[in-house]
């Protein structure tokens, strides 16, 4: 029978067979410790990423756990502040040379939030079905904002600085259109009735969006507007020649066919009591446009000449279950800002509805790649410009597709590295000086992408490959801070990853190798 060891963790007592490391005990006891460079089954561990740092026996330094034997009588601090400061500091230096945006700079900017790398790659693709669904899932009024947005996310196109930005908004102005014109259009699914019935008090841009979003929870909505039929300045101040009405009724009839119901004529004060509206329904919301056009008193929330006074981050008024947005709120000249914020209302709504907290986060994490020199921008577009997949969408659109660098990470949603970076409040510019490493950029016949800017040198694909009996694999290449992976005598990733590609690329950490297709 193997000897056992007992040691205690923060609060955890635990015992561990001869040979179990800290890691190993910590895990027993559903104590977390952060690993990146760990891969289970080694033989001997490589510590490099020294994000699974604890203190043993209280001494002054810190020790990696995935190194360190459990010894009997042992003490380790996992959690305390000056533990996680020094895992932070850890990751902060691994984000020092990183070269990697976790969310692309167009998705990062777009007020509507679409997925706009995603859905460019399955147009590229001729998946036009699939592309059809995730703009019309995510994003309220996709032919709208395909035509008339600012188009804010090709200012922040990287493309843009070298040869010009993606036409992006056509792109989804065409795959809307597609839609359209489909005899059988998609229907975003809803979620199961909550019972909840929410009135939304104008059918502008951002009431309508609102309703969208708050059905798509499955909360029941109805719209009041004093105009015969919605879509408020959509309808009646945007020329027609800009925003064919098509486009807009073809909008307007996913969002009826997803449970809304209209109700026509009616103006706040005139036909409608916001204090009728607060016992009829379980939350209001006032999307009443400009106030200037609006008989400010018939309002029972505090507001200005100019604007209802709300919450910046909940839409709420100072009346429980009131909320406002669109022009009632603050000028909005983009239509896809008051899509954009009608999600956000809709999201606070359901937390009102939902007696629930707000989230404590702000936005999502992300690292940001600094400017590229020109030369670095030609590796970047690498793999952009190739040939197309023919589609029912015109050529044009087809084309802007394939000139997409897809500079997003394939590996955001279950990068290691960007869920610790979250959790340790990671400052992901702490360390970064003046000079840095080149982008670099590889890809495999069969898919495979290598970006060696993202690679924290763990060697976990070194070990996959070399267990996989690779005839090449990948190895370490150059020593010290200068280490790199990479393939033996200089050959091909495609050559390197003819048998565990998918182990590797499931395996990797931070998301430098990926699968091209992944969307």
């Amino acid at each position: 029978m193997s000897e056992s060891i007992t040691l205690q963790i923060d609060d955890h007592t635990v015992t561990v067979s001869a040979g179990a490391t800290v890691l190993d005990a910590a895990r027993q006891v559903g104590v977390e410790i952060p690993t990146l460079c760990f891969f289970a089954g080694r033989d001997k561990s490589r510590p490099s990423c020294m994000a699974c740092l604890v203190r043993v026996n209280g001494a002054t330094g810190f020790m990696p756990s995935c190194a360190t034997p459990a010894e009997e009588g042992m003490t380790v601090e996992s959690e305390c502040a000056d533990v996680r400061d020094a895992r932070r500091s850890a990751m902060e230096l691994l984000f020092s040379d990183h070269l990697g945006d976790c969310i692309p700079v167009c998705q990062r900017i777009c007020p509507a939030h679409l997925q706009i790398p995603a859905v460019i790659r399955l147009v590229a693709a001729g998946e036009l079905e699939k592309a059809i669904k995730l703009v019309k899932d995510s994003v309220a009024l996709p032919g709208v904002v395909g035509h008339i947005c600012r188009a804010a996310c090709e200012n922040g196109c990287r493309r843009g600085k070298f040869d010009g930005s993606v036409s992006i908004r056509m792109i989804e102005r065409e795959v809307a259109q597609v839609d359209i014109a489909a005899d059988r259009r998609y229907v975003p699914a809803c979620g199961s009735s909550t019972g909840k019935r929410v009135a939304i008090v104008g059918s502008g841009p951002a009431g309508l969006a609102t309703a969208f979003y708050l059905l798509r929870a499955g909360h029941a909505c109805v719209v009041y507007d004093e105009q015969s039929e919605p879509g408020g300045s959509l309808r009646y101040a945007v020329p027609a020649a800009d925003l064919p009405r098509s486009v807009l009724d073809g909008d307007i009839e996913i969002i009826t066919r997803m449970g809304m119901e209209y109700k026509a004529n009616a103006r706040l004060g005139r036909d409608l009591e916001l204090g009728d509206l607060i016992e009829t329904y379980d939350a209001v919301v006032l999307a009443i446009g400009n106030l200037a056009d609006t008989d400010t008193e018939s309002l029972e929330v505090k507001h200005s000449a100019r604007a209802i006074r709300v919450d910046a981050k909940s839409f709420a008024t100072q009346t429980a279950g009131v909320f406002a947005v669109g022009a009632a709120v603050h000028a909005q000249r983009d239509v896809a800002r008051s899509v954009g914020d009608g999600k956000s209302t809709a999201d606070a709504v359901e937390r009102y509805l939902q007696n629930a907290e707000p989230p404590s986060g702000g936005r999502p994490f992300t690292s940001t790649i600094p400017h590229l020199a020109e030369e670095e921008y030609r590796t970047f577009v690498t793999g952009a410009n190739s040939e197309f997949v023919d589609s029912d969408l015109v050529g044009e659109a087809a084309e802007a597709a394939g000139r997409c660098c897809h500079c997003d990470c394939r590996a955001a949603d279950n990068c290691k590295l960007r869920l610790y970076a979250e959790q340790y409040d990671v400052d992901p510019k702490r360390f970064q000086g003046e000079s840095r490493r080149s982008f670099q950029l590889a890809r495999h016949h069969a898919g495979v992408v290598f970006e060696p800017g993202k690679c924290i040198s763990c060697g976990i694909c070194v070990d996959i490959t070399e267990d996989g009996k690779e005839p090449l694999g990948l190895t370490f290449i150059g020593r010290g801070f200068d280490v790199e992976i990479g393939v033996p005598f200089d050959r091909t990733i495609a050559e390197g990853l003819q048998k565990v590609a998918d182990a590797v690329v499931g395996h990797c950490p931070t998301g430098a190798l990926s699968f091209d297709d992944d969307s």
